[in-house]
């Protein structure tokens, strides 16, 4: 239930942006959807999902009306470099981007089951890790001697230099003026 498309000459960005509409849809969802979008991508998308579906239908006797799309990526293939002509006799480059596309079809009842059995597993684990979290018991804190000594310091009225950087009060003079004569 699997078809792929090697090297196709369409950049992965435009390819995905029509993956994107046709994933987790139903079959007969996902081919209404890319007859009615005019795109390169979903004329391409459109062949491989019906290749798809032969394939389903032929080697896993499959019924189409139970398929869903269950995976489908798009990745980045080679890139083929072009120049332009410009002035001066310079030559820009061009880059001409392909991409691989492969799609997976699902059946509708079968991976329905395994997803529950997966969070049933997922909420077990959960309530085990909050029973465990709830029965540790909290220990009091306990000061090593430096701490414990430098707060001592600090009630008798030493000044010892504490973490704060603190600077001192600008000085201010004022000055008097000369005595009346």
């Amino acid at each position: 239930m699997k078809a792929y498309l090697h090297a196709t000459r369409i950049s992965p960005k435009k390819a995905n942006l029509i993956a994107k509409m046709v994933r987790g849809k139903s079959v007969e969802d996902a081919q209404y959807l890319l007859e009615h979008t005019h795109k390169k991508g979903a004329r391409l998308l459109q062949t491989l999902l019906a290749s798809a579906v032969a394939n389903a239908r032929e080697n896993d006797k499959q019924d189409p009306q139970h398929l869903f799309v269950k995976i489908l990526t798009v990745n980045k293939a080679q890139t083929y470099h072009r120049g332009v002509p410009m002035a001066r006799g310079r030559m820009r480059s061009m880059r001409k981007f392909l991409s691989h596309i492969s799609l997976t079809l699902g059946v509708a009842g079968h991976d329905e089951d395994s997803t529950a059995r997966k969070t049933e597993q997922k909420g077990s684990a959960e309530k085990k890790a909050t029973k465990v979290a709830s029965q540790r018991v909290q220990k009091p804190v306990q000061h090593s001697r430096a701490s414990a000594q430098s707060t001592q310091d600090r009630g008798k009225g030493s000044r010892k230099s504490s973490s704060r950087n603190t600077s001192p009060a600008p000085r201010v003079s004022v000055r008097k003026s000369p005595p009346p004569a």
